[in-house]
């Protein structure tokens, strides 16, 4: 497999969010979303075995919380699919952030999984969902849109009402896009979208949605990399 940072630091989204965790960034990823804040996942890595990776996951003890990311982590599912089996033998409990352009039918079931569905304001990576994804989904799953404007947020609200999505996964995640050239700062004008307006369309729509904000945007400077 090819890694891209293996490191220990704290969930900055999902139901997870806060909770101490272990990221396995994997390298490379065939979309490329207009807000992506991981273009340096694109191309790169060192190759590790599935020995080399657990020592390093066991190095970060007493951590038992691992996500797999990237870039896009299923673009190397025939080997991350057994080193999953075997974590989950020992004890841990693991999420995967996809993008749900590759099939996760396959994915075990222990797995949260974090399916990020591409609104049109992720530009050429719109409409790249693979709709047979739905199917895969469990309660422990959670689907996320990350969104940039009202044109996005719309096309969530009819995504979610259409497929019942609140009937086939626990979770539904509202995630305003940050710019692509954020300042330092730590604040929500760092946002493409404003989260007070978001929430407002979220109360006023009645969705059976979650607002999902980066944390670790505020906790650390936006562009910092290993955290």
């Amino acid at each position: 497999m090819h890694l891209i940072e293996l490191y220990k630091s704290v969930q900055g989204e999902s139901s997870f969010a806060g909770v101490p965790c272990i990221f396995v960034r994997l390298a490379g990823c065939n979309l490329r979303c207009a807000w992506c804040d991981s273009e340096y996942t694109f191309s790169g890595g060192k190759p590790f075995t599935q020995d080399q990776i657990v020592a390093e996951i066991e190095s970060l003890a007493p951590c038992k919380l691992i996500e797999f990311t990237g870039g896009e982590p299923m673009l190397q599912a025939r080997e991350l699919l057994p080193l999953m089996e075997r974590l989950l033998a020992e004890g841990y409990t693991l999420m995967i952030e996809t993008s749900g352009e590759r099939p996760l039918a396959e994915v075990p079931k222990a797995v949260h999984k974090i399916v990020d569905v591409k609104c049109p304001g992720a530009g050429a990576a719109a409409n790249s969902f693979r709709m047979e994804n739905l199917d895969a989904l469990t309660e422990k799953d959670e689907v996320k849109f990350v969104l940039s404007d009202r044109a996005d947020y719309e096309f969530a609200r009819e995504f979610i009402r259409e497929n019942a999505l609140d009937r086939k996964a626990g979770q539904i995640l509202l995630s305003p896009a940050f710019q692509k050239t954020p300042s330092p700062l730590r604040t929500a004008d760092n946002m493409a979208l404003d989260p007070r307006k978001l929430v407002d369309w979220m109360l006023e729509d009645g969705l059976p949605a979650r607002l999902s904000l980066q944390i670790h945007k505020f906790i650390w400077e936006p562009q910092k990399k290993g955290v």
